[in-house]
């Protein structure tokens, strides 16, 4: 085999000269940069909403809009609990004191709809027991306008006043409250995932300096992004859980991108290169992984743009921004930062004691020898795995679908006061509510009636409605000029799948010609979305896998490794799903994680969670496939080839899903249920992704199906040789004879092998530049 003269490197191409000419120059502008994107995102969590469940375009929207202009005390979204302690609340000093709270909140700006039991007298507002009552109204405009009416007036409403005392309960209350827990939490989760990442960092690089440039690439995402979100709430909804993944992804990606850059420019600089040589290869051969990557990951994230739900469309834009930022970062400002520091990338070298010692050790045990070479383990656990593929592949995917069948007893309902935590106030009103008044408070439907109807046609259709089966009782119609709408409370639980079916027989019920109908309520918000979800799902599941196979045919110009790719990522995240379904829906381990299961799980979030985790797992993916592809275009030996890929990027992904798994479990330690949900939940699919998919299934698969993994057919092999992208160049295959044995008598057994043997002998190509073998 040919060695490549590294004392005449390849010329730098364009992207290199671009990001080398002036590092000191380009590390200055980032940093004015990031000190402009911390000014411009500041605040940007106080313009974010909580909510976003609904889809703007339903019906049950358009009625709840309806409703709430032309009778506001049909939508109340502030709940006063007035509690009347020993006395009860028709005693009078209770009932005066409860009339002057109307009066004030009435001459409230922004107020409006207010009623209370001691106006109505419905048995609806007051508790069975007698003890408590409720003061009902509506705060207007959007859901930063009502936080900050909410936080205007509670100092005056909330607490101790005379005989009563009073708690803020309610739709805007319960999203007021979550939207400061989630702000509390994240600040929390940052302090916990931050010196826990740099602790590991530390770990895996040894160095740290080389730890805290994956940090520093991180941090310069994360304030990206919130310029870019703070830009955005001036424009469109975007929703508060977004700043979740923001800190999560920035952090997960731009360690994953700094990791696999910095161990690739420290191979360069051992084995002999100059920091600018050294630089330019890590662009040409790691760079441009870390770019494909990116780009894949974007796609995954960039799939829920096609939802309506503005909550699903806030990950997009946070996803997309800071996916797009870690790879810009980890592109343009490390390599700056790498040329300045050189061989200085390696100091302050905390492990190097326990190194000495090791080696010692080592070398008595080995008579003597040479250190172990890295990555032996991984070549090991690889020949191990090929030898016995079809056990590892069966095994391997049966005990995937054996944790992935909870899911098919899934549940979906809708978010509620219960994802707060158990002492917050709010949730503490509505459990009042819930549990002591009589009825099913926030379970009830409204029938929307639009049109000049005659008192003949409100009675004929109110006589239809009290047909249909599920209806306990309606009340209504109350009518206002060419309006009118009934309240429908119906037999069943407020989401149940009856109280559901109850929404589509209203739906379906004929009316008057001079009347169109439509239906809101708790359960029609949910039925809306849940057909939002299956209409646009379709289209978002083409979006992800039409641009994986493309992007992923790219990279390899095989038809094969592409379907191989969508089908392991996707059955890496059954162990999530069935996991989410067995913790947060049927409610194990509740105790422990210190959540409410509520039996059922909020429609967008699987959507949610399988786009993030698909993403990422393809990121790993890439990591892999891309080394295993450039050694089988150097040798053209399949079954080294994998070895060699898991050998060298073995530790690399697991050090990097462990990484991921800390930040997205410090996310996890949130108060707040679904974003619990969605950090434990991605944190798993992360971890089994890199130490079972990765580690077992891949390699087995890849055994089975053998050198027909790299098939294409003619046409597509030429499309790939004109635009394909790889990591290295190719160069002609060397002789099966020549390999090194992949089962660990040759090559894994040798020493780590250097930087000349590992790069080809033209990669000049630049980051994107097509391969022309």
């Amino acid at each position: 085999m040919s060695e490549v003269n590294r004392s005449a490197p390849p010329p730098a191409g364009g992207w290199t000269r671009f990001v080398t000419a002036r590092p000191r120059l380009a590390l200055l502008a980032a940093l004015v940069i990031t000190a402009l994107a911390v000014f411009a995102g500041s605040g940007v969590a106080d313009r974010m909403g909580s909510g976003g469940w609904q889809a703007p375009d339903a019906e049950s929207t358009y009625a709840t809009e309806v409703l709430a202009r032309e009778f506001p005390a049909s939508q109340p979204n502030l709940l006063l609990l007035v509690d009347s302690g020993s006395a009860t609340v028709d005693d009078p000093a209770v009932a005066a004191e409860a009339a002057r709270l109307v009066e004030r909140l009435e001459a409230e700006p922004g107020i409006s709809g207010v009623g209370s039991y001691w106006g109505s007298e419905s048995p609806a507002l007051r508790s069975e027991e007698g003890r408590e009552a409720i003061i009902a109204a509506r705060i207007g405009g959007d859901e930063t306008t009502a936080g900050e009416t909410l936080d205007r007036i509670a100092p005056a409403f909330a607490g101790e006043r005379g005989p009563v005392t009073v708690s803020l309960g309610g739709p805007v209350a319960v999203q007021h409250e979550m939207q400061t827990i989630i702000q509390e939490d994240l600040l929390r989760a940052e302090l916990i995932a931050l010196p826990v990442t740099l602790v590991l960092l530390v770990m895996v690089f040894g160095s740290a300096v080389a730890a805290m440039l994956p940090l520093g690439v991180g941090i310069v995402a994360i304030l990206g992004t919130n310029a870019v979100l703070r830009g955005l709430t001036e424009f469109t909804d975007v929703s508060v859980f977004a700043m979740n993944l923001t800190t999560a992804l920035g952090l997960g990606l731009a360690i994953d991108y700094a990791l696999f850059i910095v161990r690739r420019f420290r191979e360069e600089l051992a084995g002999g290169a100059d920091p600018r040589a050294a630089v330019g290869t890590t662009l040409r051969t790691a760079g441009r992984t870390v770019l494909f990557s990116a780009l894949t990951v974007a796609v995954s994230l960039s799939a829920m743009l096609v939802f309506p739900q503005y909550f699903l469309r806030s990950f997009a834009y946070a996803g997309i921004a800071v996916v797009l930022l870690a790879a810009a970062a980890a592109l343009i400002l490390l390599p700056a930062a790498l040329v300045l520091l050189g061989p200085r990338i390696n100091s302050l070298d905390l492990r190097r004691l326990l190194r000495r010692r090791r080696k010692a050790a080592t070398g008595a045990a080995l008579g003597g020898g040479a250190d172990a070479a890295p990555g032996r383990g991984w070549a090991r656990l690889a020949a191990l795995v090929m030898r016995r593929a079809p056990v590892f592949a069966i095994v391997t995917t049966v005990g995937l679908l054996l944790l992935g069948l909870p899911f098919l007893g899934v549940k979906f309902g809708t978010a509620d006061d219960r994802q707060l935590p158990a002492g917050a106030e709010s949730r503490v009103v509505q459990e009042h509510i819930r549990d002591g008044f009589p009825g099913s408070p926030g379970g009830g439907l409204e029938v929307l009636a639009e049109g000049q109807g005659s008192p003949a046609e409100y009675a004929d259709l109110k006589s239809r409605i009290e047909k249909l089966p599920g209806v306990l009782r309606i009340d209504g119609p109350v009518v206002e000029g060419p309006v009118a709408y009934y309240s429908v409370l119906p037999e069943g639980e407020a989401v149940g799948e009856k109280t559901q079916q109850l929404v589509r027989d209203l739906r379906a019920v004929p009316s008057a010609p001079s009347l169109d109908t439509s239906v809101t309520g708790t359960a029609a918000v949910l039925v809306d979305s849940k057909d939002a979800i299956a209409d646009r799902l379709p289209w978002a599941l083409a979006i992800i896998v039409v641009v994986t196979l493309l992007l992923v045919f790219l990279l390899t110009g095989s038809v094969l490794i592409p379907l191989q790719a969508v089908v392991l990522n996707a059955l890496s995240l059954t162990a999530m799903f069935g996991a989410v379904v067995w913790v947060f829906q049927d409610g194990n381990l509740s105790g422990l994680l210190a959540f409410t299961s509520t039996g059922d799980i909020e429609t967008t979030l699987p959507v949610l969670m399988f786009c993030v985790a698909f993403g990422l797992s393809m990121d790993y993916g890439v990591f892999l496939i891309s080394r295993i592809k450039e050694e089988y275009d150097r040798t053209g030996d399949h079954e080294h080839s994998v070895t060699f890929g898991l050998r060298h990027t073995g530790g690399l992904i697991t050090a990097a899903a462990v990484i991921l798994a800390v930040v997205m479990v410090a996310i996890g330690t949130s108060r707040v249920t679904n974003t619990k949900m969605l950090g434990l939940g991605i944190a798993l699919a992360v971890l089994m992704d890199a130490m079972v998919v990765r580690s077992l299934l891949v390699p087995a698969v890849m055994k089975l199906m053998g050198r027909s993994t790299w098939w294409a057919p003619a046409p597509l092999r030429a499309f790939h040789r004109r635009f394909g992208l790889s990591e290295g160049e190719a160069a002609p295959a060397v002789a099966p004879a020549a390999v090194p044995d992949p089962g660990g008598r040759g090559g894994p057994e040798d020493p780590e092998p250097t930087a000349e043997t590992e790069e080809t002998a033209g990669a000049s190509r630049d980051i994107g530049e097509p391969a022309r073998r």
